[in-house]
């Protein structure tokens, strides 16, 4: 799949493959498992939930803007600048700029997220 077209639970996953997370799927959610196996695990949410994607836009330095009515976001670091990506949110642009500068233009993702 387009990374540039990844959204909901599959740029979620893709995130979380990205970021080197352990992760599992369930009912079409991704979910990060209780390290010490006492709590319900916990929905990631990178693309909808501030607390989950707001770190890694600070993070990896991931620039943002408005362009007309989506979102255009650049990843900026010493090494490296480009994986420009837009969306119709702050969070999913930045996200989807994540994903591409760690996995590609594209991403190959499991068939229960399509």
């Amino acid at each position: 799949m387009k990374t540039s077209e990844l959204k909901g639970a599959a740029l979620d996953w893709a995130v979380a493959k990205a970021d080197g997370l352990e992760f599992i799927v369930i009912n079409g959610g991704v979910f990060i498992p209780d390290e010490d196996g006492v709590d319900e695990p916990y929905q990631y949410r990178p693309s909808t939930v501030w607390d989950d994607g707001g770190p890694i836009i600070d993070r990896e330095n991931i620039s943002v803007w408005a362009r007309g009515n989506e979102w255009a976001a650049e990843t900026f670091t010493p090494n490296h600048q480009g994986d420009e990506q837009e969306g119709p949110t702050i969070l999913i642009a930045a996200m989807r700029c994540f994903v591409a500068s760690q996995l590609g233009d594209e991403v190959s993702i499991p068939e229960e997220l399509v």
